[in-house]
Formats: C-alpha cells, structure tokens, sequence
C-alpha cells in the first residue's frame, strides 16, 4: 500500500487517474511490486485523494504485470491500513475506484465488509477448445474484473499442486486469446478460476484457485473472482439474495460472500480480514539501474 511519494494524478476520477498512472507514471507500478522489492504474488495500491470529499479514499490497483480496476482483498487491505494510519474509524465508508464507488464496513477485529461492484454473468456455458488440455466448458462473468470460470476441470485443487495449476490455468487463458474470446466491449479475460469442494465443509462452500493477470495466482479466495461465482450461483438459483456463501482459497484462507438484488442488479459483500506487516520507505537510488523494478519473465 503506497501511502506517500507518488506523483500528481490531479483531482479527476480514479478511471482518469488511472490512465495517467499507467501512461506517464508507470515507474510506481514497476518499482513497487517488480523485483526486488517485490514479486508476482504482490497486489499493489496507490493512495489518493478522493474525487468526493464524502469519501474516504481513492485506489489504484495494480501488480506485476499491469492495472486492475478493482481488487477485493486489496480493498479489505486498504481499510485496514487507513485504521492503522488512524485516519479512519470503524463504521461504513466510501471508497472510490477506477470501475466505480464501493462501499466498505470497518470491524473492531481486523475485519472488513466490501459493498463491491453490480456484477453479473455475461456469457453461460461457454465451450472452449484448449490445446494439450481438451474441451473445457467455463462461464464469462465480471465481479469487478473479467474471469472465466471452471468448475468441470478435473485438476486437484491443493497448494502443493499450485505449479500444474497455474501451467493448466494459463494454457485456458491463452486459449481465450487465441480464439478471440472476451468481454462484451472487447476486454481480454486475464482472470482464470477453477472451482472445487472445500477443504472442509464445515468451514467453506468451496475451493478455487485463481490465476491474476500475469503468472501469478491469488492467495487469497480472491474478492472479485467470488463476487462473479455470486452472479452466476444466483443466475442458476443455486443461491438466494441474502445466503453467505464461504468462498476458501487455496492457501485456506475465507471470504464470506452474500448479495443482494436491486434495480435487476447483483450487488456483492465480502466479508474477510486484514493485517499490517511492515510500515517503510522505499528507496529509489538514481544511480541504482533496477531503481524502478525488474520484471522477470519465467
């Protein structure tokens, strides 16, 4: 989390900001979350001044390999981190984003509820033909990011199986590419979410393992990934406005998850925990040649 020492983005909105980020500022991205002052598994968030007074922060999203309009676990972070900063107390808060205004609850316990983005499925049962792999049948939906989402894959959803996940995860996402699937304006799905039992039943609904933009997965259940599971369980009627839905990832870790329908739109909360790990200062030498991050290709 970028709370200081980032450059001018004006006072415009986060969409706006954002494009002035990744066109004139991109040495922020690279130089916090590429090696070696960070890696692949890292989200990155900047810090800003809200549009509305109202609110009480705007974010940029980002990692390793590009922007992202929102991030639930970056934003359950976000909150948390302002509690820290003692600039925010418990209750509800707005915050902005670039894909829109979400709002969040602050718990006494390290715990955050994210009111996120209207999401919804876009395209059912879609068949795709991966190489090396086979027919694989997935839907489209948008949680706040673009995913396809797996539940017939036949892959075993554990930690220690991470690395065949993510080769497996990476060849379906090519294979959108390839054959010019995306999202209703053109968007490219950069997100890839299997689904499975959970590790246990009594502490989840299910499993997933989710690849981010780039080659590296999510460790946490992955905040826009679950809300677009939401859309699609309630589209099919196997989950009713007002169920929580325990989402496990697959490191273990859980996001709770309900929805709500309004005005014909599925508005996500999830509900998850957060904790600071360090408070410093990045430090970009002009004479260092790797000052704004080395992006490294595996």
């Amino acid at each position: 989390m970028v709370i200081a020492g980032g450059p001018d983005l004006g006072r415009g909105a986060m969409a706006e900001r954002l494009e002035i980020l990744r066109h004139r500022y991109d040495w922020l991205r690279s130089s916090t979350v590429n090696e070696p002052r960070g890696s692949g598994a890292l989200v990155g968030a900047l810090l800003c001044e809200p549009e509305n007074g109202e609110s009480a922060a705007g974010v940029l999203f980002f990692n390793d390999a590009g922007y992202l309009g929102m991030c639930g676990h970056g934003a359950i972070g976000l909150a948390v981190t302002l509690a820290f900063l003692g600039k925010l107390r418990g209750g509800r808060h707005r915050l902005e984003t670039p894909v829109g205004d979400v709002t969040f609850t602050l718990h006494g316990d390290n715990r955050v509820s994210i009111d996120n983005v209207a999401s919804y499925r876009y395209r059912a049962d879609v068949t795709l033909d991966v190489p090396a792999i086979g027919e694989l049948r997935g839907d489209i939906a948008w949680g706040g990011n673009w995913f396809f989402l797996v539940a017939d894959h036949g892959q075993s959803l554990e930690h220690d199986n991470a690395e065949r996940l993510t080769d497996f995860t990476r060849a379906i996402r090519r294979a959108l590419a390839e054959r010019g699937i995306r999202g209703p304006e053109g968007e490219p799905i950069e997100h890839i979410e299997l689904f499975g039992p959970p590790s246990d039943p009594a502490k989840a609904d299910s499993r997933n393992f989710v690849l981010c933009p780039g080659k590296a997965y999510d460790r946490s259940p992955c905040g826009t990934g679950t809300s677009a599971r939401i859309a699609c369980l309630l589209e099919d009627g196997q989950l009713a406005p007002g169920d929580i839905w325990r989402q496990e990832s697959i490191t273990g870790s859980v996001f709770e998850v309900g929805a709500s329908v309004q005005g014909g739109q599925i508005l996500p909360v999830i509900t998850g925990s957060a904790y600071v790990t360090g408070d410093g200062a990045l430090l970009l030498d002009p004479a260092d040649p790797f000052r704004y991050g080395l992006s490294v290709k595996v």
